[in-house]
């Protein structure tokens, strides 16, 4: 399997992915849950049947369970929130007050850092594990340079997910909240892991291989990698496929942002790192 000679058909294709998502991105960007900007959190339970969609004037509606639902609004005064459950009833009959609950800006002020802080920390560290723990491998390859190629894999995750949200919020109206920040650390993880699955195997395979090209041993690597690679995928994407046929809308679109990162995951340790990392390793040493 000689797949390294192709690596710039790879950065082409990951390129034409990633575009679309960051013009979308720029223009409109995310579209923000009230996790995020502030607002209202409203659930109620009707007496009558009630759809969700006859619902969708008042806020973003989720479903909650059997004449249940979750109204998201923008910050709401207590004298308009009266008026609203007002019209909800004389529309849709009685109904119990399950919850009322509003969430400040300020809130989401301190979300939008921390997440921000989490990515951060989460690349640092990637790298000094990754250079550390690779600081054996022999000369001239850089153990730092895996770690950078590591980084650059994950990036690209976060911005196929990033962007597919922006073109699903613009077009969909699709909202992200606390747990799209959940999904995108844990694809960060997954990525990471599967591109080291392959980087080990790489520096097990140089020392035995020193009159070969550093691309031969990244396709000898990726040759024994690839199988268990794609099982591991599988196995979890038949998981979240599952929970996104049968897991109700409230966790609806953070399987969504996990299946997608989980598959960009997979492709970017090889198209994308190791790629990155064979080429790197081949200029330095024309």
């Amino acid at each position: 399997m000689h797949l390294m000679k192709h690596k710039l058909l790879f950065f082409i294709f990951s390129t034409l992915i990633i575009l679309p998502g960051l013009f979308y991105l720029i223009i409109s960007g995310l579209k923000l849950g009230i996790d995020f900007t502030g607002g209202a959190l409203l659930e109620y339970r009707f007496e009558q049947n009630v759809s969700k969609s006859e619902l969708e004037q008042f806020g973003v509606v989720t479903p909650a369970g059997e004449n249940t639902f979750i109204i998201r609004t923008k910050p709401i005064e207590h004298e308009k929130l009266q008026t609203l459950k007002q019209d909800l009833k004389n529309k849709f009959g009685n109904f119990e007050v399950r919850s009322e609950e509003n969430v400040g800006p300020i809130i989401g002020e301190e979300l939008k850092q921390k997440a921000l802080i989490a990515l951060l920390i989460s690349c640092i560290m990637i790298v000094l594990y990754i250079t550390y723990s690779f600081r054996n491998i022999p000369k001239p390859t850089s153990s730092f340079r895996f770690g950078i190629a590591a980084i650059a894999a994950l990036i690209h995750d976060v911005l196929v997910v990033v962007g597919i949200f922006a073109i699903l919020g613009h077009f969909f109206n699709v909202e992200i909240d606390v747990l799209f920040v959940t999904a995108l650390l844990t694809i960060i993880g997954f990525s990471v892991h599967d591109t080291i699955v392959v980087f080990d195997r790489i520096r097990e395979n140089l020392p035995k291989n020193l009159s070969k090209k550093f691309e031969a041993v990244a396709d000898i690597s990726i040759t024994q990698t690839l199988a268990r690679s794609l099982n591991t995928s599988l196995t979890v994407v038949f998981v979240l496929i599952a929970l996104l046929l049968f897991g109700g809308e409230s966790i609806r679109w953070f399987v969504v942002a996990l299946l997608i990162g989980i598959i960009s995951g997979t492709y970017s340790s090889i198209f994308n790192a190791t790629a990155l990392l064979t080429f790197w390793e081949e200029k330095l040493k024309h």
